[in-house]
């Protein structure tokens, strides 16, 4: 009995030297973010190091009531404190000047005196956009200066077309009338081959404001030498949810794939991770030269189970980390519905969730499918956050376009933080509007907002639409300066170029056709807003400017017509009527 008591006492002695006290706490940020991977380190146990959790919450056996603990996270100050046992740890780390910048609100332009009671988020049938401000006119001789995001996102036009094609009225926020004259630039020759921007820019009438005219800006960007493309490192990140299971989502995004997989190289590694009720790695790092093993895993995709996007993303990003590619392009594709209905779901939370993983050196394009749950604002956020960029996916040619025929422009970008901005002359210009490059609600509302440039791809072309009331007519010579700012991705380094803007005035019915069908689509763009600025601007008149723009004989310039037109049939029925009648 003695015998037993004495080893009962050892254990108990041994149990309590080797662990008497716990060290529990929680670390945020300086904004109340709890903080996920924060590396602890505790004096007592030298290099052993231990990790907060998800809800950045910690809990640490010590043998002594105080220690000394060092914290670091990317991104943050280190921070380096006496902990005591017995108190609950509240630790706040505070962000480093270049990761606070991150978690600002963007704003797509630099705009003054906006509203911010104009309009609201639209949620009908399932689907969301984030609440835009439209752009009004400014006063010269107050703000003479003006800059705008430059970008390649395509989505609002294709979005568009489906609305359109199943007789739907247009959502006002799913308007984005940049975005419909990026689905375009395409048509605009792009003879640049050295490695920074060329410019063109043009005076010509404007057609739903005699009084005024337009200022139409070309901005080229570099086209890359296909040969010296760099390697790619592409993990595809597919929503196999049970949203996802429908003809014109899952089934689309799998042709969508095949058709990029057949445009891989040797040199390109791809991963596949899939999300559907749970996480999986569908294929580990693959050459681009084992095609048939990457359309295998494709065909194999299935639609099931809830969304667990947060997960996903995660996965997706620490597998394009283990296969960086150092000058490489390293880029999640994600392609979904964009509803995330596990995890972290709001804009806000994704938003933060992304900008983490950005600063590791890799983008994200987001392709956007479906209808009816659409998440509109959830991927136009993501890929405003993990520098990339964004496209709506609504049949198989949409994707061929994107993925094959635009597959430089769309995953090469040559430039990013890309930033317009233009400086009118006060005597030549009283007051100006930019068309499109709207901002978004709650980037007007936070007075922290910043303009935050975007992500340019090989050989783009940008396009920019000011409305102009002209002051001194005499005034001959340049009426504005252009200045573009952006970070190389060819030669990593910062520039910015300067241009001038010559008042070369011709009349409408002059411009090149290409430079006419960009300045009709910026007023079908304002008629479905239902822009107080063409409120004297008829579907037929949009409809003869059309005409002469558009050539019939061309498949994407004859559904531009064909688009028009079915938007002035939906939203003018009585004028379709009196047609009849007349018949």
């Amino acid at each position: 009995m003695n015998r037993l008591f004495i080893i009962l006492s050892l254990l108990f002695y041994t149990t309590t030297i080797g662990a008497q006290y716990y060290l529990r706490g929680e670390i945020k940020d300086n904004r109340g973010k709890k903080l996920e991977g924060v590396t602890i380190q505790i004096k007592s146990k030298g290099i052993i190091p231990f990790y907060s959790g998800k809800d950045g919450d910690f809990g640490i056996p010590l043998n002594k009531s105080e220690d000394s603990i060092y914290l670091s996270l990317a991104g943050y100050e280190n921070a380096r404190l006496l902990a005591n046992t017995n108190l609950f740890q509240q630790i706040v780390l505070e962000m480093l000047p270049s990761t606070a910048r991150l978690y600002q609100k963007n704003l797509s332009s630099d705009i003054t005196n906006l509203k911010r009671e104009e309009t609201m988020q639209y949620v009908g049938m399932g689907e969301s956009y984030s609440g835009l401000i439209e752009n009004g006119f400014i006063k010269t001789d107050q703000y003479p200066q003006t800059g705008f995001s430059l970008n390649i996102d395509k989505a609002a036009y294709s979005n568009i077309r489906r609305f359109l094609t199943n007789e739907m009225f247009v959502p006002l926020d799913a308007v984005r009338t940049e975005e419909m004259l990026n689905y375009f630039s395409f048509e605009h020759p792009n003879k640049n081959t050295t490695p920074q921007f060329s410019m063109e820019s043009m005076v010509t009438d404007c057609p739903w404001n005699s009084n005024n005219q337009l200022v139409l800006v070309k901005a080229f960007a570099p086209k890359l030498n296909l040969e010296k493309i760099p390697p790619s490192n592409l993990v595809f990140l597919i929503d196999v949810s049970g949203s996802m299971d429908h003809p014109n989502r899952l089934p689309l995004l799998q042709s969508a794939f095949k058709l990029l997989t057949a445009n891989l190289r040797n040199i390109d590694t791809i991963s596949i991770v899939t999300y559907g009720g749970n996480v999986s790695i569908a294929l580990y790092p693959t050459s681009g030269a084992d095609k048939q093993a990457i359309n295998t895993v494709i065909d194999s995709l299935s639609a099931n189970g809830d969304t667990p996007g947060e997960n996903a993303i995660k996965v997706a990003y620490n597998l394009a980390k283990g296969s960086f590619i150092k000058g490489g392009n390293n880029r999640v594709i994600l392609a979904t519905d964009g509803d995330f209905n596990v995890g972290q779901r709001t804009e806000k939370e994704l938003e933060d969730l992304i900008v983490n993983y950005k600063e590791y050196g890799i983008s994200l394009t987001c392709l956007g499918v479906g209808m009816g749950n659409y998440k509109d604002s959830k991927l136009e956020t993501l890929s405003k956050k993990g520098n990339g960029n964004f496209a709506y996916i609504d049949q198989v040619a949409e994707a061929e376009k994107i993925l094959v025929k635009e597959f430089t422009s769309t995953l090469f970008s040559v430039a990013k933080n890309t930033i317009l901005q233009i400086e009118f002359n006060k005597e030549a210009v009283l007051s100006y509007r930019l068309i499109g490059f709207d901002n978004k609600k709650d980037a007007i509302a936070d007075s922290s907002a910043k303009l935050l440039g975007g992500e340019i791809g090989s050989g783009h072309v940008s396009l920019a639409l000011f409305e102009i009331e002209l002051g001194n007519k005499e005034v001959l010579h340049k009426i504005a300066e252009i200045k573009i700012a952006y970070e190389s991705a060819i030669t990593p380094s910062s520039e910015v170029q300067t241009f001038p803007l010559e008042n070369n005035y011709q009349p409408i019915h002059l411009v090149d056709s290409a430079s006419r069908r960009a300045i009709a689509i910026a007023a079908y763009a304002g008629m479905l807003r239902k822009s107080r600025f063409l409120k004297d601007f008829t579907y037929s008149n949009l409809v003869s400017l059309a005409l002469t723009a558009c050539n019939p004989q061309h498949l994407v310039q004859n559904e531009l017509l064909y688009l028009i037109q079915k938007a002035d049939k939906l939203y003018n029925p009585s004028t379709k009527r009196k047609k009849n009648r007349n018949n």
